[in-house]
Order: structure tokens, then sequence, then C-alpha cells
């Protein structure tokens, strides 16, 4: 995988992920009645989204480099352990005393800590070599 591709699986993977936070974050605040976008805001959101979209495409870049495609299983699993190990920071989060209803934002950021590395595993079969590899396979 070249830079090029990187790159570019960084931004469709970040595009994915922040539509469906903001989608979640909308649904959320319409079915229980919060509003935490003093705390968590869009440009947070979006920002999250690509640090970790970025990190993670960059991660398979040196993999693909230093092993080839026989790494990525375990980058998948890494990068998993890391979504669930980062829970650990939203769980101990103090929130401004003005926040309505505190205890719902767990319940809005946690399943969001998902949706990186659920875009990034969606996106990355259309910027692997294993499309090349089943042409060859099929002669």
């Amino acid at each position: 995988m070249n830079w090029r591709k990187t790159f570019i699986l960084g931004i469709v993977s970040t595009f994915l992920a922040s539509i469906a936070c903001l989608i979640y974050a909308k649904i959320y605040k319409e079915a229980f009645y919060v509003d935490f976008s003093k705390v968590v805001g869009l440009k947070d959101l979006i920002a999250a989204c690509a640090i970790g979209c970025f990190l993670m495409a960059t991660g398979y870049h040196f993999a693909i480099k230093w092993k080839g495609e026989r790494l990525i299983g375990l980058m998948n699993v890494l990068y998993s352990v890391v979504s669930f190990a980062s829970i650990a920071g939203v769980l101990g989060f103090d929130l401004p005393l003005d926040v309505e209803s505190p205890e719902m934002f767990p319940g809005m950021v946690i399943p969001m800590h998902f949706f990186p590395v659920l875009s990034l595993l969606t996106i990355y079969p259309f910027f692997s070599n294993l499309n090349n590899d089943s042409n060859e396979l099929s002669k």
C-alpha cells in the first residue's frame, strides 16, 4: 500500500466514521432529550475520527511495508482492543457541573469509540491487494 492509498483510506474512513457519529449523536439527542454539544461538539467528533482513522491507516501502511498482508489480522485485533481500552477514558471523564443528565454521557460517546475502527475495517478491503490476487486464482 503506497502513501496515496493510505491517505485516501484515512479520508474515506474518517468521512464514514464522522457521518456515523453525527447521525448517532442526533438520534441520541432526539431520543433522550439531552444535549452534550457543549462537551463534545461537531469539531471534536470529526477531529477524533480523523486522528483515529489516520493513525490506523498509517499502522496498516507500515505493517504492509514490513510483513505484507500477513499482519492485517493482527492489526485488526490490535485496533479492536485499543478501541475497547479507550472506553476507560470516558468512564473517568468529569463533566461540567451545568450539564444536565451527566449519567447519559457515557451512553452517547462509548459507541462512538468503535465507529472509526468499524469504518476502517469496512473500507479496507477495497484498498487491499487481495482483489488482485482473487483475479489470478480464477485463471
